[in-house]
């Protein structure tokens, strides 16, 4: 069973870069066919897609984010990390870390959600 934990700072001042790190154990992001995906939900919102890097490397982003976007991966270390610049308020939500199988399916993997808040 795929297992993911979010880390990184709570609080983000705005125009400053967000930076968080997902850790997985219990598989591999660099062997096992996986969207290892950033999802996140502002206050009394919906769940909203982020973006993903797949076993292969690859990327993709939302079209509404995707000029602050950047998510990357440490193989070693069995990692994977989302950027997201320029934040503003707005940006303040939970954010979660969750894996999909490329073969279809729902997102069978949670981390438990870190939340971020963007303000001076």
């Amino acid at each position: 069973q795929v297992q993911l934990q979010e880390s990184g700072p709570g609080l983000v001042k705005p125009s400053q870069t967000l930076s968080l790190t997902c850790t997985v154990s219990g598989g591999s992001i660099a062997t096992d066919y996986y969207y290892w995906t950033w999802i996140r939900q502002p206050p009394g919102k919906g769940l909203e897609w982020i973006g993903y890097i797949s076993v292969s490397g690859s990327t993709y982003y939302s079209p509404s984010l995707k000029n602050r976007t950047s998510i990357s991966r440490d193989t070693s270390k069995n990692q994977f990390t989302l950027q997201l610049s320029s934040v503003t308020p707005e940006d303040t939500a939970v954010y979660y870390c969750a894996s999909r199988r490329i073969s279809g399916g729902d997102f069978g993997s949670w981390g438990q959600g870190t939340q971020v808040t963007v303000s001076s």
